[in-house]
């Protein structure tokens, strides 16, 4: 079939094209996107060097299947997940899907072909053209491998499913797969954008005492305690190391500092913040994603402080994502609201502007 996508030409721009899709082998599934969510990954693939469908977090319904797929069957609402388990390797059979060894997009270093989803039915200009993450989602249809789609089992909103596959399964998590918030403790956030809020998400439901946001972006932070932060700290963009705010969190904590603290700007300059943000014997989080080289104080680290750097939540697709649909059924993860506009295809342009100044909460594609 012959669909429109967003094509990123490697160069730091993107155009609006046709590609054909063809059917799928094996244990394929072909998928008509019906949502695709716009994150800061999709911007940064534009410069990823080569060409590439864009977009790795989506919804839609399966078309067909490859004779050897088993969970899924046209018709069925799916969720597509970007880090795309082999269910063999050693870190899948030691529960670590979310880097498996063999498909994982980051662990081997190519965003644009983990999963060994197979090039050729995906043909642009008369060539196979990868897609971003093997998924390609900002397009109206792909083909993926069976592992890499969630069966929905609640009835949600298209545009509200596509954004689980990224930044909420990577929010809510950090905060219940990786730093195990318990009830009742004091939890700070910095950076309070899609992945952010859903940190806080994540807090609230995991029952926190405290949940503090800090961002620089006040309509931000209203939104914020929108999604369950009960205290906001405004944050000056020439405090060097958020010094200020770091005394802030304190002051809100007993002088002690929070017990959990989480980093959500990617902002290479902010990746210690967290540290200086816990108690002794607290966790400090990195959500974003950091891959710069930075520096760090090591004295931040005393006395017993823990710094984890989670993938993806740590995800388990087929175990996590039906968790957050439950949830967002029982009305405790907010997913509807979330979504501040959406945009057509064509409109891509606007929707990262938009994002890049923070105007949304998170964006959304609708095919």
């Amino acid at each position: 079939m012959k669909v429109e996508a967003a094509i990123a030409t490697g160069t730091g721009s993107f155009q609006i094209d046709y590609i054909d899709v063809d059917e799928p082998q094996g244990d394929e599934v072909l998928v008509e996107i019906k949502a695709a969510g716009i994150c800061h990954t999709d911007f940064d693939s534009l410069s990823w060097g080569k060409p590439i469908v864009m977009g790795h977090e989506g919804a839609g319904i399966v078309r067909s299947v490859g004779p050897l797929v088993q969970k899924v069957k046209p018709g069925d609402s799916v969720i597509l997940n970007w880090a795309i388990p082999c269910g063999h390797c050693f870190q899948c059979l030691e529960g670590n899907q979310h880097i498996c060894e063999v498909n994982s997009p980051v662990t081997s270093g190519n965003k644009a072909s983990g999963g060994h989803a197979a090039l050729e039915r995906t043909i642009y200009n008369g060539q196979p053209i990868e897609r971003s993450f093997s998924l390609g989602t900002m397009s109206g249809a792909t083909v993926v491998r069976e592992a890499a789609v969630v069966k929905t089992n609640v009835p949600i909103p298209f545009s509200s499913a596509a954004i689980v596959g990224c930044g909420v399964m990577t929010g809510v998590g950090s905060v219940m797969n990786a730093a195990q918030v318990k009830p009742g403790r004091s939890v700070v956030v910095v950076g309070t954008g899609g992945v952010g809020l859903n940190v806080i998400q994540g807090a609230r439901i995991s029952g926190a005492g405290m949940i503090i946001a800090v961002d620089v972006n006040p309509n931000r932070l209203e939104m914020a305690v929108r999604y369950g932060a009960t205290h906001t700290i405004l944050a000056d963009r020439a405090d060097k190391g958020l010094a200020q705010a770091v005394s802030q969190v304190k002051q809100l904590t007993g002088g002690r500092g929070a017990d959990y603290a989480f980093e959500c700007t990617a902002i290479p300059e902010l990746g210690a913040v967290p540290l200086a943000m816990v108690r002794n014997a607290g966790v400090a989080c990195q959500v974003s994603g950091i891959e710069q080289e930075i520096s760090i104080d090591m004295n931040l680290f005393e006395w017993d402080k823990i710094y984890i750097n989670p993938l993806y939540g740590k995800c388990r697709p087929e175990i996590d994502i039906p968790i957050l649909l439950n949830l967002y059924q029982k009305g405790d993860l907010i997913l509807d609201d979330l979504i501040t506009r959406t945009y057509s295809l064509h409109q891509l342009d606007t929707a990262f502007d938009d994002m890049l100044k923070g105007r949304n909460a998170k964006g959304v594609l609708v095919f």
